[in-house]
């Protein structure tokens, strides 16, 4: 039986890594129940924002921090770009998955050919300082994942539930078609929608890249996992998110530390199957 310590440490672990799931969990959930898309390619969002974090700051000393101002724009206009191609064409909610899909295994492959398959580890002040919370040790790249998603959240809510275009885009979400005989313009509603969640996947990247080593082909093991912590809650919500995250990464965290960390990649598609059975059986 593993100590006190050491469980109240995997606890900590798993609450950061939650926050990080939470946070890459925020982007697919608002593109799905908004948008009725499944957007794959907010994977590949995620992983080319981690390598331009890495090469930043390994050729030219940025810090990550510094490197959001460039990437936050940049992730935006790219993902609204998509949108505004994707909204001339009638795409189904299945049809959004190939779509996202194709594009996610062609940046795979962009990541492959410019860096290779190698895995790669960026070195930080963030991740190799660290304090104390009690017998909990932190380090900053940690606190930092914590912080961002819990901005990211704040700021989804307010956008949704306290201003104007918030909530247009929640009646669009609700009926499109009430919503357009009211004047609202759905699709470019959808765009800035869409912005908004490539711009988080931006976050997530510089998040991943100061904590994870990176590799190309990582991008699809992270698709269970994240799935799993968007159906925990409502499609569309800017809280459950979070919520399925910290649920996700404390019982894989507690896992690892109880049992073996070779069954933790089991806790998520578990989680997962039980909410799709009792929703099925709420039907």
């Amino acid at each position: 039986m593993p100590s006190a310590g050491l469980l109240l440490q995997a606890l900590a672990s798993g609450v950061f890594l939650g926050a990080l799931y939470g946070l890459i969990g925020l982007g697919v959930g608002l593109g799905w129940g908004l948008l009725r898309q499944i957007n794959l390619s907010h994977f590949a969002w995620v992983f080319l924002s981690a390598y331009i974090t890495y090469e930043l700051k390994t050729r030219l000393g940025v810090d990550p921090l510094i490197s959001l101002l460039f990437l936050v724009p940049l992730f935006g206009l790219l993902g609204m770009a998509v949108q505004a191609l994707l909204a001339r064409f009638a795409i189904t909610p299945f049809n959004s998955l190939l779509v996202t899909f194709g594009i996610t295994v062609s940046v795979e492959a962009l990541l492959q050919w410019i860096w290779s398959a190698d895995f790669r580890r960026m070195a930080s002040f963030y991740d190799e300082h660290k304090f104390r919370l009690g017998s909990v040790v932190v380090t900053y790249s940690e606190a930092l994942t914590m912080g961002m998603a819990l901005l990211a959240v704040g700021l989804a809510w307010w956008m949704l539930h306290r201003t104007d275009m918030g909530k247009s885009v929640r009646a669009s979400a609700e009926d499109p078609a009430i919503a357009t005989a009211f004047g609202i313009h759905a699709k470019r509603l959808a765009i800035w929608v869409a912005g908004f969640c490539a711009a988080l996947a931006a976050c997530a990247g510089v998040c991943v890249a100061l904590t994870f080593t990176l590799a190309p082909s990582q991008i699809f093991s992270w698709v269970g996992v994240v799935f799993a912590v968007v159906m925990v809650g409502r499609l569309g919500s800017a809280l459950t998110p979070l919520i399925g995250g910290l649920v996700i990464g404390i019982s894989e965290s507690m896992t690892m530390a109880l049992i073996a960390p070779t069954w933790a990649p089991l806790v998520a598609f578990t989680v997962l199957i039980l909410i799709l059975l009792l929703r099925r059986g709420d039907e």
